[in-house]
């Protein structure tokens, strides 16, 4: 009785620190603000890239958005390193009409950029370990956490397009260097659809285009 009390409270308090974690958009950075104006203000930045609103900490609060921006950088503590956002006209809506909103650069080259947008999404999975100790009318409990996730996008001849995260896509875009490619996602065991790995396949075929 002692250990299943134990395993509950230990379940429940993981559960509330995995449900109370800061994501990058949900906190302060050291960072830099670009506007169209020209102007520049650095200070603490935080950003949200879903409403494309930025506020920076400086002599007070300022917000502003992807229309009035032209890029911002921050330094992201939690994930590591400086980390660069363009606000790039795009079709959300897919009706023909371009608007500007945020894009982080992951890899930039003549031929292919690899951009991507990060949300926050909600991972519901059972807690498969702990089933023996529930009833097996209800099964194993569950588990509900945040966790960040990512859209890619490639902008190649002048346009953003979004990427499907598949293979044959990825492929695709970088067929005149197909096999070169394929041999090297092979060798370094790099999948299509991780944000690392989709880095390092970009660069390395852009890197093959200026040899």
């Amino acid at each position: 009785m002692k250990r299943l009390l134990s395993i509950v409270v230990f379940l429940f308090i993981t559960v509330q620190y995995v449900g109370a974690q800061n994501f990058p958009s949900q906190v302060w950075h050291d960072g830099t603000l670009y506007l169209s104006s020209g102007d520049v203000y650095k200070g603490k930045v935080k950003y949200d890239l879903e409403k494309n609103i930025v506020q920076v900490q400086n002599e007070g609060i300022h917000t502003y958005n992807s229309s009035s921006i032209s890029r911002f950088e921050i330094f992201d503590e939690f994930y590591g390193g400086m980390r660069s956002f363009y606000s790039l006209p795009y079709d959300v809506n897919n009706n023909n009409y371009e608007v500007p909103i945020f894009f982080e650069l992951l890899t930039e080259g003549d031929d292919i950029t690899l951009l991507c947008r990060e949300y926050i999404t909600t991972d519901t999975r059972n807690m498969g370990m702990y089933s023996m100790y529930m009833s097996p009318m209800y099964g194993p409990p569950m588990s509900t956490t945040n966790k960040l996730a990512f859209d890619y996008y490639f902008l190649t001849d002048g346009k953003i397009v979004e990427y499907s995260q598949k293979r044959k896509d990825l492929l695709g875009y970088m067929e005149d260097r197909e096999d070169e490619v394929k041999l090297y996602m092979r060798k370094n065991r790099l999948d299509c659809d991780r944000r690392g790995d989709l880095l390092r396949i970009t660069a390395y075929y852009n890197e093959l285009k200026q040899q």
